[in-house]
């Protein structure tokens, strides 16, 4: 396992090179820069600010200013906030974005989990179609539907809920609800899927014949490799509850990372914009590395192998 983690660290390695790489020049690209917008400054001021930020150099020689920067863990000034650095803005929005995630991961296990078991104990029954309906139509609408959807029924009409904002618990419902509900769709789906294939092996109808109790076969047989699709899945989901919360903090207005980044994008802040991506692909990796762990804890087969 020591091995498998090892190797794993260092595949890494390229693949965040060729993360920057492309993210770099595919920033510099786009049309308009960081200070074009700015209607109020002259062109020598432009030209102080272009020199200020390295930004006059040849593209190659910025390239390899920024990974020798890279390299000691700096991600360099935050183009539209002069007085913050982009390693002062991560460290400021992720633990909003990473806490609206822990919450919508939460909201998907449990009613996708719940769900997706219920369904596969009573296949071709009311208990089955009713959930698996609603799981449809959890994938079908995106969250950019179902966060003003949600804001309009339960804000404005029933006045239950706050529209916007972080700060107290209620505030926090809506937009875990929002961002949670399609992967507990996903989820739904195939620990229902999962669950049916392993309570039709032959080792499940053994466990019955012995007497044991419904429950337990459940619990202790079935649900160790049933939920092994939910686990493969919990990787990409976990980087997608991440990246998802771009539109969602933006709908709610959340001070976390994912408003940064639209800020960045809209500002054209270069630095802003490669210090986001670079660090939700680092995640990303982390997490598709976690779910081969957990697979190989699992399933014996893939530790052997």
């Amino acid at each position: 396992m020591a091995k498998f983690i090892i190797g794993r660290v260092l595949e890494t390695i390229p693949v965040l090179l060729i993360i920057v790489t492309m993210t770099f020049f595919l920033v510099r690209l786009a049309p308009g820069g960081p200070f074009d917008a700015e209607r109020n400054v002259t062109e020598e001021t432009r030209r102080q600010l272009n020199e200020q930020y390295n930004l006059n150099a040849p593209l190659w020689r910025q390239y390899t200013d920024y990974l020798g920067h890279l390299i000691h863990g700096d991600l360099g000034p935050s183009f539209k906030n002069s007085s913050r650095t982009v390693n002062e803005v991560i460290g400021a929005g992720f633990p909003v974005s990473l806490e609206l995630g822990l919450y919508a991961l939460c909201v998907a296990l449990t009613i996708g989990l719940a769900a997706g078991i219920s369904a596969a104990l009573r296949p071709n029954t009311v208990r089955d179609y009713a959930p698996m309906t609603f799981a449809m139509a959890g994938i079908c609408i995106p969250n950019f539907v179902l966060g003003p959807l949600l804001v309009l029924v339960f804000a404005l009409w029933l006045e239950w809920l706050p529209v916007s904002g972080w700060d107290r618990p209620s505030e926090k419902i809506l937009p875990a609800i929002t961002l949670g509900a399609t992967y507990a769709a996903y989820i739904a789906r195939l620990s229902r899927g999962g669950m049916l294939e392993i309570l039709s092996q032959d080792f499940i109808r053994t466990a019955r014949a012995k007497g044991l109790s419904e429950a337990r076969v459940v619990l202790r047989h079935a649900l160790r490799g049933g939920l092994q699709p939910v686990v493969s899945f919990l990787g990409p989901a976990a980087a997608g509850l991440l990246s998802g919360s771009f539109v969602v903090e933006t709908i709610f207005q959340i001070p976390g990372l994912g408003r940064y980044f639209v800020q960045g994008a809209f500002n054209r802040d270069y630095t802003l914009i490669m210090g986001t991506v670079l660090f939700y692909a680092t995640l990303i990796l982390i997490f598709n590395m976690a779910v081969d762990v957990a697979q190989a804890c699992l399933d014996p087969r893939q530790r052997r192998a």
